[in-house]
């Protein structure tokens, strides 16, 4: 995978020049209220998850895929696939998540570059299951979930840190179903 293009974004494999931009993002505290403890970010912190993102790609199929402006090339933030090990429960898996600018917020982009993630690890992956975890509280990401079709499943706690989550799943079945229907409709 090189790029995928949607639209209006381009989502590629991470680079070294993302780092600035996400120290940027991981340093918000309103980006980072809902994730994990809900800590910003030092740069250090950052540049290890970044090279961690890079890695990931040269060991996996997939991984993080960085978000541009289809119209610009402007670094937004990310979306991924990656094995959520600090929820043991809804292991075997695979999960999806995003983080974007704050000041990219409700234009879509988490949904459309989601959708496009959502699509290669079904397709590309032949992944059977994809869960999206978010903090309870967090109701845009929630909508964002039901936008893309990833049902409720549960709520349960991260155990290192205490954090209520929900839990959203979806079947490549479902996906395959949903996708068929939008299809139709058009």
């Amino acid at each position: 995978m090189e790029k995928i293009e949607t639209a209006r974004l381009v989502l590629r494999r991470p680079i070294a020049s993302d780092l600035e931009p996400l120290v940027s993002i991981n340093a918000d505290p309103e980006v980072m209220r809902h994730i994990g403890d809900g800590r910003t970010r030092t740069r250090e912190q950052t540049e290890a998850g970044l090279e961690r993102a890079m890695t990931e790609w040269r060991e996996c199929e997939f991984g993080m895929f960085s978000v541009e402006l289809a119209d610009t090339g402007k670094y937004i933030g990310w979306v991924a696939l990656a094995v959520p090990a600090f929820l043991p429960e809804v292991l075997p898996g695979v999960e999806i998540g995003w983080r974007l600018d704050r000041r990219q917020w409700g234009h879509g982009y988490a949904t459309e570059a989601a959708e496009a993630v959502l699509r290669y690890g079904f397709e590309d992956c032949a992944l059977e299951r994809i869960v999206s975890i978010r903090d309870v509280a967090n109701e845009a990401s929630r909508r964002v979930m039901e936008k893309l079709g990833l049902p409720f499943a549960f709520e349960t706690t991260v155990p290192a840190h205490g954090q209520r989550v929900a839990v959203h799943a979806l079947m490549r079945e479902n996906f395959d179903a949903r996708r068929t229907a939008k299809t139709r409709s058009r």
